[in-house]
């Protein structure tokens, strides 16, 4: 059997769709953010990063490299195991308390990823729960979707963003049911913020458990950055809150909170937590100084929150196409994959922008879209020359433009 030759014809089959992904091998520097330096032969020696999702550059906060360093100096470069075996460390219980504190929760507990920390808890909440049926938002993250499949436990889908199919579903079901409402506050593809109030009460009325991603939002909103549901003032309505600490907090891994039995059940049931290694120290050093920074400072949300209406600014005024939105995501629609890859090309090779096209799976097919997320370390000058080169594009390549 030539498995090549089977992995190849399937490996074809995306480049003929369009769907084959391609990675710019970059090196940021450090300090110098979004700028980075670009290793590919095709394409110039410095670019700007335009679709990280480090999204407030904490990344590059002094005291979180700081704090990064001093722990390895401490401590030593990994934790030394899984936590349940000679992993778990000082650092983590502080971290974990941290974030109890951020989102007004009992307790936390660390996983190694956000998508890990979202298979891992529902899986173990599906599995183990008498009962169990989740009742899934139609554009929950594949980490959702892969926990929820792997637990076993019933699925049902409720409309997007729609709390009145979601109380038609709750209502339908049979008495006994353990019900599950999984659903995010930012989508990020659309960039859109679901009705988290709405949907709270619908859970509440039919006694159901919340399970809130806040992924795309923690760091961001909120007087703490607890997100939309700190920002809400929901927090305390939420049965799980799960967020990570590789977006807007700048470093990696993820989390969940919630009352202290609930976070000791997914520790004690859940083989995501229990045979992973922990992370190193020197990560959730960071990732405290970073979360501490962010519940005082709001220096970094302001300034994104105005080169976010900047750049929306200036794409109507020259008729760019994106999603209107309340978040800080800004999705530059193309609808077409083939041209999607070449305009992410240009942008890189002629004007040193880096922003990677969105195809399918992530989205639907003819949904193919460019997804910018502008940061407080770029400048207004970034922003000018990206919506240049965006205007230069849509006249060369014969784009739709939107209509005022």
């Amino acid at each position: 059997m030539d498995y090549d030759a089977l992995f190849t014809e399937q490996l074809d089959a995306l480049r003929e769709d369009g769907n084959y992904r391609v990675f710019a091998e970059l090196e940021r520097r450090c300090g110098q953010f979004p700028r980075a330096a670009c290793h590919d032969a095709a394409n110039p020696g410095e670019v700007i990063v335009w679709c990280s999702n480090d999204y407030l550059g904490m990344g590059q906060h002094p005291s979180v490299r700081t704090a990064m360093k001093d722990a390895i100096d401490r401590t030593g470069a990994g934790a030394g195991g899984t936590r349940n075996i000679s992993g778990t460390t000082h650092e983590h219980c502080l971290l974990e308390a941290e974030l109890a504190d951020l989102h007004g929760k009992d307790a936390a507990l660390l996983f190694t990823s956000g998508y890990v920390s979202n298979w891992a808890a529902l899986s173990t909440l599906g599995a183990r729960l008498p009962n169990a049926v989740i009742l899934s938002d139609a554009l929950n993250h594949a980490s959702m979707i892969e926990g929820i499949r792997h637990s076993r436990a019933q699925k049902l889908i409720w409309k997007h963003n729609d709390p009145e199919d979601l109380d038609r579903k709750l209502a339908a079901l049979p008495e006994g049911s353990t019900p599950i409402v999984a659903f995010e506050s930012v989508y990020s593809m659309d960039g859109d913020i679901c009705p988290m109030a709405e949907i709270v009460e619908v859970a509440e009325k039919h006694g159901a458990m919340t399970y809130l991603d806040e992924v795309h939002a923690v760091g961001l909103y909120g007087a703490r950055g607890g997100g939309i549901s700190e920002r809400d003032g929901l927090a305390d309505r939420i049965t799980l809150i799960e967020g990570t600490l590789g977006k807007a907090y700048g470093v990696v891994g993820g989390y969940i909170t919630g009352s202290a039995p609930l976070c000791d059940f997914i520790r004690s049931f859940s083989s995501g937590f229990i045979f992973t290694t922990a992370l190193p120290p020197a990560v959730a050093a960071g990732a405290r100084t970073s979360i501490a920074h962010l519940k005082t400072s709001q220096i970094e949300r302001a300034q994104q929150r105005r080169q976010v209406k900047r750049l929306r600014a200036k794409l109507d005024a020259c008729g760019i196409p994106h999603l209107d939105n309340p978040s800080h995501i800004i999705p530059v629609m193309i609808k077409d994959p083939v041209k999607c890859r070449q305009i992410a090309d240009i942008l890189m090779q002629q004007f040193g922008i880096y922003v990677q096209p969105i195809n399918y799976p992530t989205v639907p097919k003819g949904t193919e879209r460019l997804r910018f997320t502008p940061g407080p370390l770029h400048t207004d000058a970034d922003i000018d020359h990206l919506v240049g080169a965006l205007n230069t594009l849509w006249q060369q390549c014969g784009i739709a433009r939107a209509v005022a």
